[in-house]
């Protein structure tokens, strides 16, 4: 599969595409299981409660923010490989994570959700063909590929897992 073109997704994405040079997709995306099972199978459920900064997210409220966006991906290319031409609203990370109480939500419990969460997406995408792939519809106001989103999945984890390792446990 080749990757997604710049028309593919809006410019905003592209913080999260371009951080995926690989082109075989699914690949990258089950071997974030790995990525994200690793990171967090040594750390201690006191640390789930660590935010690197006043007003930043606490580590449980950034898996749960990877949870949502999860979510909102996986659903974005669910709708457009079906053809749903309805356009899809945006979501507003912030207010999902200031609405989710996941501080009150064990860390195992979190990360197990997210895995779980990749391993159907995973499926889903294993079963897609090639026009699938490229079909488009509008989210957030903006037009973008199945395939796009997929990139933009694997994009986000990344992002978010260098922030993790940056900034919270470098510390």
């Amino acid at each position: 599969m080749s990757r997604p073109e710049k028309g593919e997704y809006a410019e905003y994405y592209e913080r999260y595409v371009g951080l995926v040079p690989e082109t075989e997709i699914v690949a990258v995306l089950r071997e974030q299981l790995t990525a994200v099972s690793d990171i967090f199978a040594a750390m201690p459920e006191a640390q789930g409660g660590f935010a690197y900064a006043p007003g930043k997210w606490t580590i449980k409220q950034l898996v749960g923010h990877l949870i949502d966006g999860e979510r909102v991906f996986a659903y974005r290319a669910l709708r457009f490989a079906r053809r749903d031409p309805a356009p899809l609203e945006g979501f507003e990370q912030d207010h999902y994570v200031a609405n989710a109480d996941f501080d009150s939500i064990s860390l195992a419990d979190l990360v197990e959700e997210l895995v779980l969460l990749r391993r159907a997406n995973i499926i889903f995408f294993n079963n897609l063909n090639e026009e699938m792939w490229s079909r488009q519809g509008v989210a957030s106001g903006a037009g973008v590929s199945v395939r796009a989103l997929a990139f933009i999945m694997a994009g986000h984890i990344r992002h978010h897992l260098n922030i993790l390792k940056e900034r919270y446990l470098a510390q």
